[in-house]
């Protein structure tokens, strides 16, 4: 097994600053932006997971079938906002909170 020295470690911000550049820059733009899509995606993922629900179970509770439901938490459909709180408050009982950062 090899070892590997402390000072060779990184933090997640300095890998992602070497490889995407810094904040405001077009390229770190575009990685942040589809990061944040993504961890959309991974919270409905385990909030449903958390509450014991099928992908089936919790599109059935909300109006809403198993492929959107897969979809939405596999990043490959954009939700809007109002359905994203219906699957949040009736699907899973939850309370959806937004804020805006400047």
């Amino acid at each position: 097994m090899k070892t590997t020295n402390n000072k060779d470690l990184k933090s997640l911000d300095q890998f992602i600053d070497e490889q995407y550049g810094k904040k405001g820059e077009e390229k770190r733009n575009a990685f942040d932006e589809g990061y944040e899509e993504f961890k959309l995606g991974v919270l409905l993922q385990q909030a449903r997971l958390n509450k014991g629900m099928t992908q089936e179970e919790l599109a059935e509770k909300c109006g809403t079938n198993k492929g959107y439901i897969s979809r939405v938490e596999n990043n490959i459909k954009d939700i809007r906002i109002s359905t994203l709180r219906k699957i949040v408050e009736i699907g899973l009982g939850g309370h959806l909170n937004l804020s805006i950062k400047l």
